[in-house]
């Protein structure tokens, strides 16, 4: 059984701030992948669902996001999950908007969900860290990430979010490269040959435009070209 944990801070107030991409990225999973409807249990938003053979409680604490760690550590024990079957979606400061890495284990970089989560399980879980930029000044951040994102991101943040849900099967077996493929598919997908048959095209209509020419040469000159 694997634990995907979401932080953000409960309430329609908070649905779009850009502390709360951790909940939205769990409302795409569990949308797309058929998941139970949520339920109240463990101070938190609590759903559930399989990938293959592999169950997913998804989880989002509604105990403000300064006190994630308790209802994280209440559903552990519960269901005697391990920090290695455990992984929290939050946004990350450190990342440009639309970014998105994952990582294992270390510090908590003043992220006050994860400074509660640490405090009731340790360090030793893993992370999928969503970019939402820097506001440019420390003092900035507590009005920044309690702030709406915007409609001028509304593009890169939905790309990334169905991304998410994309690769939430491999994040659940534990394939991070597999995950991050199928995010940088959304946000960032391959460039198409365009070009290239443009390129192509714009050959084959200039020589249709030569040979639809009419052929000026006298009769001794066409004779000649037949046996150059």
């Amino acid at each position: 059984m694997k634990l995907f944990v979401g932080l953000g801070n409960p309430g329609s107030k908070y649905a779009r701030n850009r502390h709360n991409i951790g909940f939205m990225a769990l409302d795409q999973i569990a949308s797309d992948h058929g998941f139970s409807p949520w339920k109240s249990k463990f101070q938190s938003q609590l759903c559930e669902g399989k990938f293959g053979s592999t169950k997913v409680l998804l989880l989002k604490p509604q105990t403000f996001m300064n006190l994630s760690g308790q209802a994280v550590g209440e559903a552990m024990r519960f269901y005697k999950i391990e920090n290695s079957d455990v992984t929290v979606l939050h946004d990350e400061l450190d990342l440009a908007p639309g970014k998105c890495r994952v990582k294992k284990g270390g510090g908590h970089a003043g992220h006050n969900g994860l400074r509660s989560i640490h405090s009731h399980i340790g360090a030793d879980y893993g992370r999928v860290r969503l970019g939402i930029g820097h506001p440019g000044h420390k003092d900035a951040v507590a009005g920044y990430v309690l702030r709406d994102f915007p409609k001028a991101d509304e593009g890169w943040l939905d790309d990334l979010m169905r991304g998410i849900s994309d690769g939430a099967a491999s994040l659940a077996v534990g394939d991070g490269g597999r995950f991050m493929n199928a995010v940088a598919l959304r946000v960032a997908p391959p460039r198409s040959s365009n070009s290239k048959s443009k390129g192509q095209g714009e050959q084959v209509v200039q020589k249709a435009i030569v040979d639809a020419q009419p052929d000026q040469r006298s009769p001794l000159e066409k004779l000649l070209g037949k046996f150059k």
